[in-house]
């Protein structure tokens, strides 16, 4: 028995390459010059575009320029006057009541219309109807709204009036020109913002929705234990592009201005820097505007996407 042990010891096969010479290890492939070459032109528009715009405009809001005459520098004295003028801050204050308005309706409805795609129908064609309102130029559904809500030719307040309820004058009237300016972009955006809410949904398995039907959950049910939790990455992004793109309207509030009596109920920080600008030719004191909003928008990001936590998926 010792002698068989001894020989089956004596067989154990030996690895072939053991004689072979160590094999060189293979470094893992470095693919960040391939990266940099590809972001190139995206970095130089970005830089041409973005960066020597925005480096320019803060050496202007430094200074005191009127465009007839170089700029002269004087400081931190544009800011100092930012703050005591009264104008800035209720320019400021409209705003804020806009995209209050604007984001809560538009969120509201564009909710509503992605769960009714989601979970009813996802057909193409209303898809594409949704999205028509967003495809039209921001001046055009102005003057198109303009024409329809006007108190003396418009068919809406000839409705009201058929009604009995009398015109209304609704981007004359200082209390209707805001919430009126809201509800047209809210009319304008909401099939969009539908659509990425939709996207984001269909992200979601659909076992989840199946196990809570099977726990006997409704349709409301399943929408907040479900649909939200699981929307939320998408739906804080959607929330801080919204909040972006309502404090930076204009174009609206430009078309509703002229020969309206709203005045400054509609005067929102963007056209406040605009008539500093090219009305009043104070370039500097509206470049130190623009800066002051834009560090604004850059705070109230960071909270949203702090408090949403949207770094976080619930998908992953």
């Amino acid at each position: 028995m010792r002698t068989m042990r001894t020989e089956d010891r004596s067989q154990v096969a030996v690895p072939s390459d053991a004689g072979a010479p160590p094999r060189r290890r293979t470094r893992p492939r470095d693919d960040r010059r391939s990266a940099w070459i590809f972001l190139i032109p995206a970095l130089t528009g970005f830089v041409i575009f973005y960066g020597y715009p925005a480096v320019r405009g803060f050496w202007y809001s430094l200074t005191d320029y009127n465009l007839l005459s170089p700029p002269a520098f004087v400081g931190g004295d544009n800011y100092a006057q930012l703050v005591r003028d009264t104008q800035f801050w209720h320019s400021l204050a409209v705003t804020v009541y806009y995209v209050v308005v604007n984001i809560g309706s538009q969120m509201l409805l564009a909710l509503l219309l992605a769960a009714l795609m989601h979970r009813l129908t996802r057909s193409v064609m209303l898809r594409a109807m949704l999205l028509l309102p967003w495809l039209v130029p921001n001046v055009t559904v102005g003057l198109i709204w303009i024409w329809l809500l006007d108190a003396d030719l418009g068919f809406v307040n000839h409705l009201l009036g058929a009604l009995g309820l009398g015109t209304v004058g609704f981007f004359v009237s200082p209390d209707w020109a805001m919430p009126t300016i809201a509800m047209v972009n809210t009319w304008a955006y909401t099939g969009y913002t539908a659509l990425l809410l939709y996207a984001g949904m269909l992200q979601i398995p659909p076992n989840l929705y199946e196990s809570a039907a099977i726990d006997g959950a409704g349709e409301l049910r399943m929408f907040r234990s479900v649909t939200l939790p699981m929307l939320r990455p998408v739906l804080a992004l959607v929330l801080v592009v919204s909040l972006i793109g309502s404090f930076q309207i204009f174009d609206t509030v430009a078309v509703a201005s002229k020969g309206s009596g709203a005045g400054s109920a509609i005067r929102v920080i963007y056209y406040f820097i605009y008539q500093q600008a090219f009305q009043y030719f104070h370039m500097g004191y509206a470049s130190a505007a623009a800066l002051v909003l834009a560090l604004v928008l850059g705070v109230l990001t960071v909270v949203q996407m702090r408090l949403l936590r949207a770094s976080r998926s619930d998908l992953a």
